[in-house]
């Protein structure tokens, strides 16, 4: 009776054959996907450190425009004060030197005033000289014998036109003490400047204004040592 039963081939061998190849290839697949999923995520990863980096580089170039705009505007702030203050030098130059060329026309106008003044009391002392010398061809013999009579002598002064008249023997109680007055003789009226001992203003002014009137030396040094006698007794 079994041998009367039907054979029936189920195809179980070529079904597990089948199933044998579809776990092999999905297997594959799943190992493909990885290997891309992984590989794409590395990708990823260097894209992003690439990313990072360039937005690092471009931070620090951002950074140093920023620093170097910071420097250029500190330098184009330095460079306007020291414009402002090159201007403000040049413009007190300028104003020293307007005031120098004033001060320097005003000394030249100064400098021709005093020259012209010069050249007048030159031309005056040398009209003076020339009366002064005619006048003293007559009065040295006089001066010689007033210089022995009246014990004075005549030194210089160092000064133009100014002559020392001095006088001993005129304190009793001491011959050698001396007593003096300087002549200006600069103008045609004389004046006595200085006087050692102090005398008389008025009495002094006596005998100066007679001298200019009569031009008599010998009664004028006579009057002067008597007024110095007098005050050193």
């Amino acid at each position: 009776m079994a041998d009367a039963l039907p054979s029936i081939d189920f195809g179980f061998d070529d079904l597990r054959d089948r199933m044998a190849r579809f776990t092999e290839k999905f297997d594959s697949f799943i190992a493909k996907g990885r290997k891309q999923v992984l590989a794409e995520r590395n990708h990823f990863r260097v894209n992003v450190a690439e990313l990072q980096e360039e937005q690092r580089v471009k931070q620090k170039n951002i950074e140093l425009l920023a620093h170097k705009s910071s420097d250029h505007a500190q330098s184009m702030e330095k460079e306007a004060v020291e414009t402002a203050e090159m201007h403000a030098a040049i413009a007190s130059i300028t104003q020293q030197r307007d005031t120098c060329a004033l001060h320097r026309d005003r000394i030249m106008t100064e400098i021709a005033a005093v020259r012209k003044q010069i050249a007048q009391r030159l031309a005056a002392q040398q009209q003076h000289a020339t009366a002064f010398d005619a006048q003293a061809h007559f009065n040295n013999p006089e001066l010689d014998f007033w210089q022995s009579y009246l014990a004075m002598r005549i030194d210089g002064t160092g000064v133009l036109d100014r002559l020392k008249f001095v006088f001993t023997h005129v304190d009793e109680k001491n011959w050698g003490r001396e007593a003096w007055f300087e002549l200006d003789t600069e103008k045609r009226d004389y004046r006595v400047v200085c006087v050692k001992p102090k005398l008389d203003p008025d009495q002094i002014r006596t005998f100066v204004q007679r001298l200019n009137e009569t031009r008599d030396l010998g009664i004028f040094f006579k009057g002067m040592r008597g007024l110095f006698t007098a005050a050193l007794k």
